[in-house]
Order: structure tokens, then sequence, then C-alpha cells
């Protein structure tokens, strides 16, 4: 029998008792990080990586029951010995490293190799089985270096300033909007922030993650001129009516999904920014190099194209289906 193995609750581990990332509420879980295809309320105890505590909190509320380990600490559970490793995702972002009777597996969670500064850098992890996730799992999927990206949006955001236009930029609420906030230059004018990113900075910023000054936008205020601002805002909102308070905007996502021209013209807007927390498919070639696993098993996103891959270089490769298979909100 594998050391995981996928049953009717997400990936199951028998010697060590537990689920990683379950999709639906299990006696312990073991969390890779805090979105919500992957961290789900309901289960009796958790279990995570030190620096997701407040982004777990935040997400599984009050009650639940929250244990974290330091990254590289060794816990045993069951018959098994498990540990949470950078994967450079989000903040607290982990691989669970899971080893029994001198066999290793590794699970990813969601992760990326490129500089992050809100959060740990992904750090290789040798095993014998690496399950990798392959959401951008296609060689047209390659990114720009960030540095790059953000003087992009920058300079998009002087050009609106300069015609009076606020600028409304939407990007996932975890992760995504933390790293823009931290990319962008606040000297060309007031940065604000939709409830739902307040929030999650308040937790960066208590995790010592440096971030430039917000404001919330709060309930609309008749005369206010919103001229010269930068938004920040979840993808839910466009199209909505909470968008009528900014007056004439300019708008724009931040999404590896923008890479491909026919995911722009599905969401309307006026610009599109190649960034993504995920790895491109460089970047997820050198991570499983780097893992010198013999069998690697892909799940989330192309999974068949990552398969033939591996094949294709002697590797043990199989597709692993899950019940949350696509990210498009990334």
């Amino acid at each position: 029998m594998p050391l995981l193995q996928v049953d009717s609750d997400g990936l199951w581990c028998e010697a060590g008792g537990f689920h990683i990332d379950p999709w639906n509420p299990v006696p312990k879980a073991l969390l890779t990080h805090g979105h919500s295809d992957h961290a789900r309320p309901g289960s009796h105890a958790y279990l995570a990586g030190d620096p997701s505590r407040g982004v777990l909190r935040l997400r599984l509320g009050p009650e639940a029951h929250i244990e974290t380990l330091p990254y590289g600490a060794p816990l045993t559970l069951g018959a098994t010995r498990v540990s949470f490793h950078p994967a450079g995702h989000v903040l607290g972002s982990a691989q669970i490293r899971v080893e029994c009777r001198g066999e290793v597996w590794v699970v990813s969670g969601d992760y990326k190799l490129s500089p992050d500064p809100t959060c740990q850098p992904f750090e290789p992890v040798r095993c014998h089985t690496f399950i990798t996730e392959s959401t951008f799992g296609l060689p047209i999927y390659r990114w720009d270096p960030a540095p790059q990206v953000f003087d992009s949006i920058n300079a998009w955001w002087r050009s609106n300033r300069e015609q009076g236009l606020c600028s409304v930029l939407f990007a996932y609420p975890l992760g995504k909007s933390q790293r823009l906030l931290a990319g962008l230059d606040p000297a060309i004018g007031p940065l604000f922030c939709h409830g739902a990113m307040e929030k999650m900075n308040a937790v960066y910023r208590e995790a010592g993650v440096p971030l430039p000054e917000t404001a919330f936008t709060g309930e609309p205020v008749r005369g206010k001129s919103w001229s010269g601002a930068m938004v920040i805002a979840p993808p839910s909102a466009q199209g909505s009516s909470w968008m009528r308070r900014f007056g004439p905007v300019s708008t724009a996502m931040a999404s590896g999904w923008m890479r491909i021209r026919g995911r722009r013209r599905h969401r309307p807007m006026d610009r599109g920014f190649v960034l993504s927390d995920h790895a491109d498919w460089p970047e997820l070639q050198q991570a499983i190099h780097e893992t010198g696993a013999e069998t690697i098993l892909v799940t989330h996103g192309y999974r068949e194209p990552m398969v033939r891959w591996l094949t294709g270089l002697g590797k043990q490769a199989r597709s692993l289906e899950t019940r949350f298979d696509a990210e498009d909100a990334e």
C-alpha cells in the first residue's frame, strides 16, 4: 500500500492517521497553506507550518483547533515523521514531508521558485515520491522577472494618475495582493484596499512582513475624489456596484492566466499583468529535478502534459486527480 493515497476525503496517510489538505472535515488535517481549496473548515484538528498560524486563524475561524510547527521541525504521528518546509507560494505555505520506514514522500501543495519578499523562499526537499502541482504546466507559461512586471504596473498607475483616473487592480486577497503591495511605488499616490485585502494585510504585518501604508476603501463618500489612487480589489468586485464609487477608472488584473490573450478577453479590462504565485514551466522542471524523486504524482492543472514530459525523461509519473483541480482565481 502506498504511503499516501486518495480516499473520499482527500489525500490520506493510514500510517500516520491524517489527511493532507482534505476536501471534507476529518479528525486530523495537515495543511500546506491557507487558500480555500487547501484549507477547509470543519476538521477536528489542524497542523500546519508556523508562519501560517495567523492566515489559518483568519480563514478557519476562532474556534478551529490549530497547531503549528516551525519549518523543518519533525513530529511523530503514528508510524510516520512529518515536517513542514517552505513552498514560496504565500505566507506560511509549506511542503509536507512524510517519512515512514525509510520511505520519504513530499506533498508540495502550491509553490513558486521566484523571489517574493512576502514569504520564505522555496526549499528543495529530497524524497522518493514527489506530489507536484502543475497549475501552469505548459511550456507557454514562462514568467518575466518580477521587478520588470512591477515596473510595468507602476508605469500604468502613473499614466492613469496623469489622466485623472483611479487605478483598480484585481488580485486574489491572500498572497497576490500582499505581493503587489510590496512591489508598488507608494510615492505615485495613495493606496487603498478592499476589505477582503485589509484583513489579510493585517495578518501579514503582524507576521513581520513589511507592507506600505494602505487605507480601507470604506463606504461610499459623496464628492470624494479617487483620482490618482491605486485600489487593490478581489476579482469578484469587477463589474459590481461597489466599483461605481471610484468614478473614472482604469482596470487591470495581475495573474499568471494573463499570459494567454483569450483569458484577457474573458475578463474585459484595460490591462493584464502576468504575475503568478505558482511555478512556471521552467520552475516546475527545476523543482522536480531538485527533489531527486524517482516517482512523481502530478495534480492541479495541466497534469497530462507534465506526466508525458516526465515519462519522456524516464521518470515514473502519473496523474493524481483531486476534487479541486483548477485555480482560475490565482
